[in-house]
C-alpha cells in the first residue's frame, strides 16, 4: 500500500500542479497547529493568481502518521509552543520527505526550541543550514537579493531560512523571526501594510513554486 501511495505521489506531483491540494500539518505536542487559519487559502489564491498555478484554495489537515500525507506535494507547518513527534510520526514523515514531499515549518512565535529538536529527530545525521540569499528559493520566480524577508518583528532578530537538504534536493525549509504566515493571513487580522503582506505572498509563491519543481 506504501509503495502505491508513493508511485501516485510521484505521478501527481510531477504531471501537472491542476486541482492539486496544500495542507496543514496537525502535529502532537500541545502547540496550535491550527494558527493562521486564512493564511494558507490565501496563499494559494496568490499562486494562482500570479505563478500560474490551479491548486484548490481547500485546506486540508494531515497528521504526520498517516499515509495520506502521501496525496500532499507541500505540507505546511505553524504555531507557537512545544512540537513533538512520535516514533511513527517520525518514521512516516521521514518516509515522505525522502520520496519527494516538502515540509515548509514557520515559526508563528515561541516554537523554536521545540520544533529543532524534532527536526533533528527527522534527519539525525544531516544539519540544519542557513540559505545564504542566493539560493534559488530566494529568486525563483519574485526576487529577494537579501533572502528571507522580515513580516513581524519579535525579538529584533534578523529572519533566517533553514533547510535540511537530501543529495540535491531541499526537503524541508524552517522560516525563523520572519512569521511568514501572519502576512498570507486576511488583512484585517494583523493590518500589516500592503506592501509587507504582498512581500510574504510573494515569498510564499516562491516557496510552492521551487518545492513543485525541484
Amino acid at each position: 500500500m506504501r509503495f502505491i501511495s508513493y508511485l501516485l505521489f510521484i505521478f501527481i506531483t510531477t504531471t501537472s500542479l491542476n486541482a492539486q491540494e496544500l495542507a496543514v500539518l496537525q502535529y502532537g505536542g500541545g502547540g496550535d497547529w491550527y494558527s493562521n487559519p486564512t493564511a494558507l487559502p490565501n496563499l494559494v489564491k496568490f499562486c494562482n493568481e500570479h505563478i500560474n498555478t490551479a491548486l484548490s484554495e481547500k485546506t486540508k489537515v494531515v497528521r504526520p502518521e498517516n499515509i495520506d500525507i502521501f496525496d500532499f506535494p507541500i505540507v505546511h507547518m505553524t504555531g507557537h509552543g512545544n512540537v513533538f513527534f512520535t516514533d511513527e510520526e517520525t518514521k512516516n514523515l521521514q518516509d515522505y520527505l525522502i520520496s519527494g514531499g516538502f515540509l515548509h515549518i514557520d515559526d508563528n512565535y515561541g516554537m523554536d526550541q521545540y520544533v529543532r529538536k524534532e527536526i533533528k529527530k527527522l534527519f539525525p545525521n544531516t544539519e540544519l543550514k542557513e540559505l545564504s540569499a542566493s539560493h534559488p528559493i530566494f529568486n525563483y520566480h519574485f526576487k529577494f537579493p537579501e533572502g528571507l524577508p522580515k513580516i513581524h518583528e519579535h525579538n529584533n532578530i534578523r529572519p533566517q531560512a533553514m533547510g535540511i537538504t537530501i543529495g540535491e534536493r531541499l526537503v524541508l525549509l524552517y522560516t525563523f523571526e520572519s512569521d511568514l504566515g501572519d502576512g498570507w493571513e486576511n488583512p484585517e487580522i494583523h493590518n500589516d501594510p500592503q506592501e509587507v503582506r504582498l512581500k510574504a505572498l510573494q515569498m510564499g509563491a516562491n516557496i510552492v513554486k521551487f518545492a513543485f519543481e525541484n
